[in-house]
């Protein structure tokens, strides 16, 4: 964590100093607003975060509860979720409270006594191979909370307008806010009284039965399953061997999908409760409690559990729909949206493949920064239509692979002709739910893989994977990706060609140009602004970090920033390995000896791969990426 810079700071570094809209934030909610949120779901608090860390831009959220969230439904958080908190600055902190999955035990009919259940197989989770960060499962509320603090703390002081319901909205061909959305005040003195805000944008949050999406006319497709099943949070006794550890139970009683808890004690159960009859209408939601407790264990036979306290309970009938799009572009024309969907408003599901919350946290991360660049001013409109573009095709995937994975948890023995199919397949697939498959097209900000080569381990449009590598300054290992906040900063990674510092090299001169007048750093950055306002420029040599001398680093790499000029000494390391880290980045992700330039998105995904010499080619993506200022 870097501070200080424009100060001493004696307090929480956390918080940063209100700036822009932030230093005279109303209490009250405005007539009109740069963004508004409906909806304080995760899509929606990460969009808050995110978009308070532009603090030019005013940005309300509306939720019609009366404050936070008490009990959320969803808990299961994956690594690039967690690799996500990083960049928000409390992954260590939520990690610690959070239930760490480090295995995944699959249970059977035995098959000398098939009314009883064996553990057929132990794995590990696809965590421990895929990321440095783990699979966590933590109640949803908590992960609001990181977010609502985040946002507070952020220069725009983003703060939920909680007792706000959204009624609709009317989109208008003319004016600075086109956007006319009426709600209605359900709390304080105001209690009942509706009114209009005008926005220049807004961002449908608000689930599942969202008001937004009607509002746009924008519909789900896709149908609901003929599978119903039965969800609780419990504290309880029992004589089952693995209730601290991740389980798939298939007996001949049924599935169970057995999910621990944060705290110790807490367990989820998803359990089965069979097929639904077409003309059930609903009718299965009403399953007591006590029916789904004696279904459980029922499937746990020989084995059975005491339920002490029942914290929450549903009954859910398997959905995969997506939305026909997520903004409100009608097809074929030509202008730029107005109106975004995100989250379950947009894409639902079934909770066990445990992607709901994920995969709605990287709407609003994939939204928010794009939201910034267009109302400072970095970027043209049509941006935003990248957003729908992108983040469609991610929901289809999702619905996709929910489907397969929720057909195979709900086979009944008979079905099952390899034991270890489930287990095969939870491996297989583990890229996927993890949150790494993620894969952007070709578009204005993510370029074509015309030099992929030269990075092999950083495929063009995924997620920026991470390596150790040695901070030059003071030696010790970080993780080059861990630097990089949600701070709405395009990332420029130099990795230098063989010469040390100094001595001549492409390293070099790409260095010379891209601090000159001609590079996108000068160009698109702000007259008055940072020198590292819009563009966090690192180098990667390939020594220790003790053959690399500061002084003869070139000064794009060591910039002078903030009130005091003060020289930035975290942008220059080293890959080789030392004794505080065994990896070697350019081995690691197949980085060129030659060198090679990785741009990398505020939201963490690889935008163009290009020769240290390509400078003309990295000049024209930014050109058509950013606006010149």
């Amino acid at each position: 964590m870097q501070f200080h810079h424009h100060g001493y700071v004696s307090g929480d570094p956390r918080v940063q100093p209100a700036a822009g809209r932030g230093l005279h934030r109303s209490a009250e909610l405005p007539d009109e607003t740069d963004v508004l949120i409906v909806g304080s779901g995760p899509a929606g608090m990460l969009l808050a975060a995110q978009l308070s860390q532009f603090p030019d831009v005013d940005v309300r959220l509306i939720e019609r509860r009366v404050g936070r969230l008490e009990l959320g439904q969803a808990d299961g958080i994956q690594p690039r979720s967690v690799e996500t908190f990083q960049a928000f600055g409390f992954a260590e902190r939520i990690m610690a409270e959070a239930y760490n999955i480090g295995w995944m035990n699959f249970w059977a009919p035995d098959p000398a006594d098939p009314v009883r259940i064996v553990r057929t197989m132990r794995t590990e989770d696809y965590a421990l191979r895929m990321s440095e960060f783990p699979h966590l499962i933590v109640n949803q509320a908590r992960v609001l909370d990181y977010f609502a603090e985040a946002a507070a703390q952020g220069p725009g002081r983003v703060v939920p307008d909680y007792g706000v319901e959204f009624l609709g909205l009317t989109v208008r061909d003319e004016g600075d806010f086109p956007v006319e959305a009426r709600v209605r005040h359900l709390t304080g003195e105001r209690a009942g009284e509706e009114r209009t805000i005008r926005a220049k944008y807004v961002a449908g949050c608000d689930g599942a039965r969202s008001r937004v999406r009607d509002a746009i006319g924008r519909v789900h497709v896709g149908e609901a399953s003929a599978h119903a099943w039965g969800v609780m949070d419990v504290l309880v006794n029992t004589d089952f061997p693995d209730w601290r550890i991740k389980c798939a139970i298939n007996s001949a009683a049924g599935n169970i999908l057995h999910i621990p808890r944060e705290g110790g004690y807490l367990s989820r159960m998803y359990i089965d409760l069979g097929a639904v009859a077409p003309d059930d209408d609903h009718r299965v939601r009403q399953t007591p409690i006590d029916e789904i407790i004696r279904r459980a264990n029922a499937i746990l036979h020989p084995y059975s559990i005491d339920v002490k306290e029942v914290a929450w309970h549903s009954v859910y009938e398997v959905g995969h729909r997506v939305t026909d799009g997520f903004d409100d572009v009608p097809a074929g024309a030509e202008r730029a949206p107005r109106v975004f969907l995100t989250g379950d408003a947009c894409h639902t599901h079934s909770a066990k493949a445990g992607q709901g919350m994920n995969v709605s946290m990287q709407d609003g991360f994939n939204l928010g920064w794009k939201l910034g660049h267009v109302l400072t001013g970095l970027a043209a409109p049509s941006l935003l239509s990248t957003y729908s573009a992108e983040r469609r095709p991610v929901a289809q995937q999702l619905i996709d692979f929910d489907r397969e994975w929720s057909a195979l948890m709900a086979r009944k023995p008979e079905e099952i002709t390899d034991p270890q199919d489930l287990a095969t397949h939870y491996l297989a697939t583990a890229e996927f739910p993890s949150g790494f498959r993620t894969r952007y097209a070709p578009s204005v900000i993510v370029a074509d893989g015309a030099h992929q080569e030269l990075a092999s381990g950083f495929p063009i449009g995924m997620r920026f994977a991470s390596v150790e590598v040695a901070r030059v300054a003071d030696g010790n290992a970080v993780h080059l990706g861990h630097h990089a906040r949600a701070d709405g900063r395009w990332r420029i990674y130099a990795f230098a060609d063989a010469p040390l510092p100094g001595a001549p090299s492409a390293l070099d001169d790409f260095a010379r140009w891209l601090a000159s007048p001609v590079s996108p750093v000068s160009v698109h950055t702000p007259a008055g602004a940072d020198v590292d306002a819009v563009f966090d420029v690192k180098v990667v040599y390939q020594q220790r970090y003790d053959e690399i001398e500061l002084p003869l680093v070139p000064d794009v790499f060591r910039p002078s920033t903030g009130p005091l000029g003060l020289t930035d000494w975290e942008k220059v390391f080293a890959a080789a390995p030392s004794a505080w880290h065994d990896s070697d980045i350019f081995d690691e992700r197949g980085l060129s000896r030659d060198g090679v330039v990785v741009v990398v998105r505020p939201d963490q995904y690889v935008a163009a791969v290009l020769p240290l010499t390509a400078t003309d080619e990295l000049a024209r993506f930014f050109a058509a990426a950013l606006l010149p200022r």
